[in-house]
Parts: C-alpha cells; sequence; structure tokens
C-alpha cells in the first residue's frame, strides 16, 4: 500500500530521476514532471497529497507552482533549493511551504522529511497542530516530534501510529518529554547526515 502520493518537479533530470526512485522506495507512489507547466497539469489530473518543489526552473518557477497548489488545489508543498539566501527564505514563509530543504541532499535526509510532512497535514489533535505551526519559525524546521516519526517510520518501515507509540515509550523510557525525545532524536539524524561522517 503505497504511503501518499507526491509530486516532484526538477529541472534537473538526474536531480528528478534520483528523488522519484528514492521516493517510490520509500513506499510513495510519485509523479514527477520537469517543469512548472507540466506539474501544475499533473497536479490538476493526479491530485497528489505533497508536492516536492525545485525553485529555480526555466518557465514557471517552483514558487509559482507553489502558488497555484495553494491556491486551487490547497495541496501541502516543500521546497527543495541550493539557495538559503534572505529573499527566497521570506517567499518560502510567505507561500507557507511545510519544510525548505537546501542542497545538495541525500535521499536518506529527504525521505523522513517527507514522511514527516504528510504527518504533520495528516489531522491531528488540535492544540499539537497549532503548537507545531509556529509561523514565527523558519519552515526549515519542522516540528520535531513529527520529524522524529519520519524517521523512525523509514527506519523501521513502521505505519505512523505505530512510529508514535515507538516515539512514546522511547521517551517513557529515557525519562523525557515526547518533544525533548524528538529533539533528540533528530539531532542525531542531522549529526549522522553531515558531510564526511561514515
Amino acid at each position: 500500500m503505497s504511503k501518499g502520493k507526491i509530486l516532484v518537479v526538477d529541472d534537473d533530470r538526474l536531480v528528478l530521476a534520483t528523488l522519484s526512485y528514492g521516493l517510490t522506495q520509500a513506499g510513495f507512489e510519485v509523479i514527477d514532471a520537469d517543469n512548472g507547466d507540466d506539474a501544475i497539469l499533473l497536479a490538476r489530473e493526479h491530485r497528489p497529497e505533497l508536492a516536492l518543489l525545485d525553485i529555480r526552473m526555466e518557465g514557471l518557477t517552483g514558487f509559482d507552482v507553489a502558488a497555484y497548489l495553494r491556491e486551487f488545489l490547497q495541496t501541502p508543498f516543500m521546497f527543495l533549493s541550493a539557495f538559503a539566501d534572505e529573499a527566497t527564505v521570506a517567499k518560502v514563509k510567505e507561500l507557507g511551504a511545510v519544510a525548505y530543504l537546501v542542497k545538495p541532499l541525500d535521499i536518506s535526509q529527504i525521505v523522513p522529511a517527507v514522511e514527516a510532512a504528510f504527518a504533520r497535514s495528516a489531522p491531528a489533535p488540535a492544540p499539537a497542530a497549532a503548537a507545531a505551526a509556529s509561523p514565527s519559525e523558519l519552515p526549515t524546521l519542522l516540528d520535531p516530534t513529527a520529524m522524529a516519526v519520519g524517521v523512525l517510520m523509514h527506519r523501521y518501515s513502521l505505519p505512523r501510529d505505530e512510529a508514535l507509540s515507538r516515539l512514546m515509550s522511547l521517551a517513557a523510557a529515557d525519562g523525557h518529554s515526547l518533544p525533548e525525545q524528538a529533539r533528540r532524536i533528530v539531532d542525531a539524524v542531522e549529526l549522522l547526515a553531515r558531510p564526511g561522517q561514515r
């Protein structure tokens, strides 16, 4: 069973193929496009649950596609870009992306971020959702609990609810609060993903 339908858009065919393959292997149904026009047509036809968008492309940019997805399809989206300048980050926040990932990225970093985005877009208890979506936070800083659930789902091939209960058990066993335990897991993943780590 598919974990969810995701639209992947990047004008670099190698990046697109790598992302599509990695996300398919992780259990997602992937629709891919190498330009903004095709991305919008495919989104209208297939109604993905999440879009992963490169920002700088010929013709329609990732920002153009995101604005369309938000306005007409209410599809959540995350950006993947080699650029992290202030103007780009400001536009990302203005559009309301669920995450902003800076290239170069390994598929092992992208899959947990995608799973966390799916976890966040799923219906959640209202107080937790309100706490997770503080507008002052940079979108890169995904809710650590959702991020940790995504990591556990990927690492142990668990459904979302089982990954969450495993996280709760770990927190209880270690005597930490749920957000604190989640932050520890996310920190550990980020440490392992640093360049030069083997």
